[in-house]
């Protein structure tokens, strides 16, 4: 509140200043506001050098501001302040760990029955380092390929519960598919089932208000997620919750691609059939991924559930069935735990990369990797959209391009309608699935959440996807996409600029 007050005097003095001295600002005036922002760009572009950012992103920064002094100046105060994003979710940070101290007991001889290799083993002693989740032995996976599989198995998942049901999605809308979630979640609290809902208040920014209130009418508590009061002046904007997360009855769950929309079963006329990967759980991995959902809807609702009713899953053994892994990656984490889990699968790769992304938009880092994976005689491939749906990512995604293939990379371009899977496979052995593209949004502005997978059936399903993906995809020949017109390579260098900002 204190803010928008702010703000509101603050545009009033403006308005008056502007109204007072109409018709002088070719003189003094206009001279002084020179100078002012030149200073403030000045002392932006020194607070953004002691900060100590990865050069890349550094030099964008102050190209920005060079370039477009008062645009950059604005974006910097919305976009690019550290300081507010780590002050802000501090709170949240501590309380998350704390939480994990206390229900995620590590289970180091359960580990040791996976039949990894020797060099496999760092992964996942650093995912349990950073993530601090541990591994699973007791769990069964599935995946659900496609809207049609993933939201039948979702409704069919959700007709059985009888306790709770926890969403959370960055995107919801009350188009068909929306309505027969809403239709279901009603029916559901009307039984005496307990349903939380927290959606992403800037992805979810078209929901209508008589979809949330006929929700809540019947039970259903309806939260957003980090709500922005003046978008236009805030960089809460910047940070949002992009997890997908079903939990029911605290021994099933949904983690992947697809948010709720009718576009993520094929019904929209430009993007047409609609390529995308979610994962069913059972069992005991459940309760990681319970925790990550009360977490955020304490951060939210300050309601602590931590109860053995919502952290109880049922243990599923099984001989032979692999490992699983539920990761949580935010801004309000010390580490890039995401791309840091990514980097570490790229690097223990002794026979092939496989790679499926929206949003390819690489830091050096993971870009370095790929290439030097690539020159090392493994198989990379990079499985991308053809068509785009967000320019400035589409065109900075295809910079990256030409330096991937001198190298080796094989990149397909998927033409059987738009490719939203996010996935990596390595050696067969490896995989992760969830919500994390592989770009520099999803590395460090928003909130995410990805399944690893270690020596799971899962793997071999995910494996026979990537054939049949590529069968719809056409693969990059290198000679010829040197001879794209020049207005493109402008597009994707002006694009690339940008990406460290992405």
């Amino acid at each position: 509140m204190r803010n928008t007050s702010r703000v509101a005097i603050l545009v009033v003095i403006v308005g008056a200043l502007l109204a007072l001295t109409n018709g002088f600002w070719e003189g003094k005036l206009l001279g002084l506001f020179s100078v002012l922002m030149s200073c403030s760009v000045i002392f932006i572009a020194l607070v953004i050098s002691l900060e100590n950012r990865k050069p890349a992103q550094t030099i964008a920064w102050l190209a920005v501001l060079g370039s477009f002094p008062i645009v950059g100046f604005l974006f910097y105060l919305l976009f690019g302040r550290n300081y507010w994003q780590q002050r802000r979710y501090k709170k949240k940070a501590h309380f998350d760990e704390a939480v994990l101290l206390k229900f995620q007991e590590p289970s180091p001889i359960a580990v040791e029955r996976l039949p990894m290799a020797p060099h496999q083993r760092p992964l996942l002693r650093l995912a349990y380092r950073i993530g601090q989740h541990p591994v699973s032995l007791a769990s069964q996976t599935a995946v659900l390929t496609n809207g049609e599989e993933t939201f039948s198995s979702i409704f069919a998942e959700l007709e059985k519960a009888e306790h709770h049901i926890h969403l959370e999605y960055y995107i919801v809308r009350h188009d068909e598919i929306g309505q027969q979630l809403k239709r279901v979640l009603m029916e559901k609290a009307r039984q005496g089932v307990r349903v939380r809902f927290l959606y992403d208040a800037v992805g979810s920014w078209k929901l209508s208000n008589a979809y949330i209130e006929e929700l809540r009418a019947a039970g259903v508590e309806m939260i957003p997620f980090s709500p922005v009061r003046l978008p236009f002046l805030s960089n809460q904007i910047n940070f949002r919750n992009h997890r997908k997360i079903i939990v029911i009855d605290g021994g099933v769950g949904f983690v992947g691609g697809l948010n709720i929309g009718d576009e993520y079963l094929g019904k929209n006329k430009y993007f047409g059939f609609w390529r995308d990967t979610h994962l069913l759980i059972r069992g005991e991995a459940v309760r990681t991924l319970q925790l990550i959902f009360l977490q955020d809807w304490y951060y939210m609702t300050g309601e602590r559930l931590l109860t053995p009713d919502y952290l109880s899953p049922p243990l599923i053994v099984e001989e032979g069935q692999g490992g699983v892994q539920l990761i949580a990656g935010g801004p309000d984490q010390k580490w890039e735990v995401i791309k840091q889990l990514y980097f570490a699968m790229i690097t223990s790769a002794k026979r092939s990369i496989w790679v499926a992304s929206p949003y390819f938009v690489p830091d050096e880092d993971i870009l370095t990797a790929l290439k030097v994976a690539a020159l090392s005689g493994i198989d990379v491939r990079l499985l991308a959209p053809k068509r785009p749906d967000k320019k400035i990512v589409f065109y900075a995604s295809r910079s990256y391009f030409p330096e991937l293939l001198e190298a080796g990379v094989k990149i397909y371009e998927y033409e059987k309608g738009f490719l939203h899977s996010k996935v990596i496979v390595v050696d067969g052995e490896l995989a992760s699935i969830g919500t994390a593209n592989m770009d520099m949004r999803s590395f460090h502005l928003n909130f995410e959440v990805n399944a690893f997978l270690y020596y799971t059936d899962s793997i071999h399903k995910l494996v026979r996807d990537f054939l049949e993906d590529f069968r719809h995809a056409s693969m990059i020949d290198y000679e010829q996409f040197q001879q794209r017109p020049f207005r493109v390579r402008i597009a994707e260098s002006v694009s690339r600029l940008l990406s460290p900002l992405l």
